[in-house]
């Protein structure tokens, strides 16, 4: 699904380049669930936004589901964005007075034609993160972790995929974010491609398999060998609570 060879980006500023990310190659199969992790610098999230297409290599290639990517032009882009990947981020990026169903519907507003089922698509994306019983709440009457979940089903919305998340539980506390891990798990089990992003080995573990980078290069690619498992880990955190 994600075959990326010799990428490399360098950004420019007052004649000054800075290469952010050199020679990266690797591939991802349908299905698969990868975390890319390093320290602050290294340029996951620089790579996060490529395999978004939310930016361009300056050198290699990049391939999302048989399609040239650096060959598409901003439309065409777009159209890929919306109906391939959904993303979450760090930061929830909800809109403060919309509900949370009128924010899970935000990227139909970009679709060729707003479906007429698209309230029904907002109910559902929310009930598969269990908040259907929240739908009219605004984010402020939301917990850290029940945005997030907001904002994981307005990536659901158009049925992408990819999953891409780009440190989602980075502003969360650890129940909240075991909570995060656990819908993610369950969508990698519903078939979808998920491609994570973290600085923290303990989240990156949750995954099947690990893509460290440092320096801007790929410094290790290793399969998990001890998948975390975030609902034995939520009951395990839940009962020694309850002690």
């Amino acid at each position: 699904m994600i075959a990326v060879e010799n990428l490399g980006k360098t950004y420019t500023n007052a004649d000054v380049a800075t290469a952010v990310l050199k020679d990266i190659n690797f591939r991802i199969a349908k299905n698969e669930y990868v975390a890319i992790m390093g320290t602050s610098g290294t340029g996951k999230s620089t790579l996060m936004n490529i395999l978004g297409c939310l930016d361009k290599p300056t050198a290699g290639s990049y391939r999302l589901d048989d399609t040239d990517v650096n060959s598409l032009d901003d439309d065409a882009l777009s159209h890929l964005r919306n109906h391939k990947i959904g993303f979450v981020f760090q930061q929830f990026h909800l809109l403060e007075r919309a509900t949370a169903a009128r924010n899970v519907l935000l990227p139909l507003i970009y679709a060729a034609e707003y479906p007429e089922d698209a309230d029904q698509r907002a109910r559902q994306a929310l009930s598969a993160v269990g908040l259907v019983e929240r739908m009219q709440y605004k984010p402020n009457a939301l917990s850290g972790g029940q945005q997030q979940r907001v904002a994981i089903a307005r990536a659901l919305i158009n049925d992408p995929e990819i999953i891409l998340a780009d440190e989602p539980t980075g502003n969360l506390d650890r129940r909240s974010g075991l909570g995060i891990m656990a819908i993610f798990r369950k969508l990698h089990r519903q078939g979808r491609t998920i491609v994570l992003v973290t600085h923290d080995q303990a989240v990156a573990e949750h995954a099947r398999r690990i893509i460290v980078l440092k320096d801007g290069r790929i410094d290790e690619d290793r399969v998990v060998e001890n998948q975390r498992d975030p609902e034995v880990e939520l009951d395990a955190f839940t009962e020694k609570e309850d002690r």
